[in-house]
């Protein structure tokens, strides 16, 4: 599955490293393989909205940003070229965990899902699930 234009674990650290949104939200990679990623994000205070739940914008970022990895992991230098969100329940908890992977790899464009949880007390629940279409540059 891996292209020699393919991102690696390496570069995809570096890139965040330099992503002043990506520290914004601190975001946490976890899992790296061709075509799959995990990361996390911390729930802190100004990432929630009125409610006290993890801001819908943060599970969007976290979808968005995980297909496109993926994606990259697989076929190099990627842009979203569109995504759909659903949220399931609300973000409660410590953490956002966002588990994307590749559906398909074609010539132009990469299709991919991810699901986001939220760990609370230790269990996981799943509050979003989304599918991008991500673009080869």
């Amino acid at each position: 599955m891996n292209s020699p234009t393919s991102l690696t674990r390496e570069q995809l650290e570096q890139a965040l490293q330099i992503s002043p949104f990506a520290q914004l939200i601190g975001f946490n990679l976890t899992h790296f393989a061709p075509g799959q990623i995990e990361m996390q994000v911390a729930i802190r205070p100004e990432l929630t909205q009125h409610h006290g739940f993890a801001h819908g914008a943060v599970v969007g970022f976290m979808i968005d940003s995980a297909c496109a990895w993926a994606a990259a992991s697989v076929v190099g230098d990627v842009v979203t070229s569109e995504y759909k969100v659903n949220f399931l329940a609300p973000a409660i908890g410590e953490t956002l965990i966002c588990r994307s992977d590749v559906i398909k790899a074609g010539q132009r464009q990469v299709v991919t899902r991810a699901d986001v949880f939220a760990l609370h007390n230790g269990q996981e629940k799943i509050v979003a699930t989304g599918l991008a279409t991500i673009a080869r540059i």
